[in-house]
């Protein structure tokens, strides 16, 4: 058995001078560290001045386009998708999406991002490279129908989904439909009904761009949210990402669904100059992740500072101090990725997965310490994470990546 020690955080409360308890792939206990010897451990990570947090979870990547870091820069979204980002994509060969995916999950996975939910192309390259790291991934390759767009042919989405069902414990597939105006009505119902005999979750851009609104009205003469509930597409199992034209009427709509919405508050306040709704949705009931969308446009995979921009951006938009506190963002980061991906984890309890990180806290950032959660939204980096462990295993300790046995610094001179 292993042991972290130090301060506990999650969601519900913080317990200090605490050992969590972990036995194989799970959390077996949650003690008082004076009580750690009652238990055969044989590994302890931690110790006075370190917080233990659940695994934050990614709600919402495209791991691979951090080769596209820098690229397109102060465009709005349709211009940066249609004009640069498009026409890279068309280029990607196997070898290059397994390089870069592998590049953008270690990236995350240093800053304390345990899962990853990515929605892109040549989905089986990034499994793979899921796997060669150690990191929790659902991944979906990427549809659709409406935009002529080869390496996203919808047949593949269904075979990738086929290929990676059951098959890895670490790595599960989703169903990844592009956007409510790339995918036909058709298509979205052939995903959903699909979805609906296996079980599955699936993961689509939402209301992303005004372009996005108005086609979808013109095509059939509804809102992006009315379209996925014709399609049979909107429910528990349904991940929609960004939301920033959602009306008021699909607000409420979305909220009583059951769908979670993933928050990606520095890309679309970046290529949009707007942010989601969320305050909006989560008073109606909605469960809201995040996610840092990809390393373009935000140009690094740190939840840490997806978590600040969240907390401050929404204040902002609202122009109200009191919403969007820092407790709660803490809760999108964590309990709200794991609920929507259906994971026992964003908590620390047991019985939860051993999916965890350990942060250095003995930095003056975090002094005086009175409140944690303030702490870690707002001067917490992810440069402070030390330990990183999915599954219960420590895959990321001390700046090396432990199944790759290299450190950021041998990756950087790798893809030179």
């Amino acid at each position: 058995m292993k042991a972290l020690v130090g301060t506990v955080v999650d969601w519900q409360g913080v317990r200090e001078s605490t050992a969590v308890i972990i036995d194989g792939s799970v959390i077996r206990d949650v003690v008082p560290a004076g009580s750690m010897g009652q238990y055969d451990v044989d590994e302890v990570y931690g110790g006075r001045g370190y917080l233990i947090l659940p695994g934050l979870v990614n709600a919402h990547t495209h791991v691979a386009m951090a080769k596209f870091r820098g690229l397109g820069e102060d465009l709005p979204m349709e211009k940066w998708l249609g004009d640069v980002i498009w026409p890279a994509e068309l280029e990607w060969t196997r070898e290059e999406i397994h390089r870069w995916a592998l590049i953008g999950m270690a990236e995350a996975l240093s800053n304390g991002s345990t899962t990853v939910n990515d929605h892109y192309f040549f989905a089986d390259e990034i499994a793979n490279a899921a796997l060669e790291l150690g990191i929790r991934a659902f991944v979906g390759q990427t549809v659709m129908d409406s935009v002529d767009f080869p390496i996203a042919e919808p047949g593949e989405g269904f075979r990738f989904f086929k290929r990676w069902e059951g098959e890895e414990e670490l790595v599960r597939p989703v169903l990844a439909p592009h956007a409510t105006n790339t995918v036909s009505l058709e298509l979205m119902k052939e995903i959903a009904e699909f979805a609906g005999e296996k079980n599955a979750l699936v993961h689509v851009h939402l209301s992303q761009s005004r372009g996005e609104v108005l086609e979808v009205k013109r095509r059939y003469g509804l809102s992006p949210v009315e379209y996925l509930g014709k399609a049979g597409a909107l429910g528990e199992n349904l991940i929609g990402v960004h939301g920033i034209y959602l009306g008021d009427d699909e607000v409420r709509l979305y909220s009583k669904s059951g769908a979670t919405l993933v928050h990606c508050s520095l890309s679309m306040a970046k290529l949009e100059g707007r942010i989601a709704p969320i305050i909006e949705l989560v008073e109606g009931g909605a469960n809201i992740a995040l996610g840092n969308d990809s390393p373009n446009p935000v140009g690094l995979m740190d939840l840490f500072t997806e978590m600040r921009f969240a907390a401050v951006l929404n204040k902002v938009w609202r122009r109200r101090t009191d919403v969007a506190p820092a407790r709660e963002v803490f809760r999108w980061a964590t309990l709200g990725g794991a609920r929507a991906l259906k994971l026992r984890a964003g908590l620390i309890r047991p019985g939860y997965l051993a999916d965890l990180v350990l942060v250095n806290a003995r930095k003056p950032q975090f002094l005086p310490g009175e409140d944690v959660y303030s702490h870690l939204v707002y001067s917490a980096r992810g440069s402070d994470v030390e330990l990183v462990m999915v599954n219960g295993e420590p895959v990321y300790k001390n700046g090396i990546f432990m199944k790759l046995g290299k450190t950021p610094e041998e990756l950087w001179e790798e893809v030179l």
